[in-house]
């Protein structure tokens, strides 16, 4: 017999090999929706948004970011417009003014 066996020692604990993620046979888990439910707010660009979120729950999570830039951005555009939508008329003319001491 030779001196030079590799195998593990009577009564020694085998370590399961490691599975590397590059390793062909690894296979992890498949992107899941997370099951948050969104509820419609009533304004048609800010539910489209929200909507959009749902795209994620296919996606690994390195492509979430994407989703969720795209997200905000419109989000941010839907306050924005907020602002820059028209108010009612201002009233045109100067206020007319009558002083105490003005008696004509």
């Amino acid at each position: 017999m030779s001196d030079s066996f590799a195998g593990p020692g009577q009564g020694e604990a085998v370590e399961p090999e490691h599975q590397a993620p590059d390793d062909p046979s690894y296979d992890p888990a498949a992107p899941a929706p997370l099951g948050v439910e969104r509820t419609p707010t009533g304004n048609a660009e800010v539910d489209g948004c929200l909507a959009r979120l749902g795209d994620a729950d296919h996606l690994a999570t390195d492509g979430h970011i994407e989703v969720y830039e795209d997200v905000h951005r419109g989000l941010r555009e839907a306050l924005t417009a907020l602002d820059a939508r028209p108010g009612p008329p201002a009233p045109t003319g100067a206020p007319t003014t009558r002083s105490s001491y003005d008696r004509s």
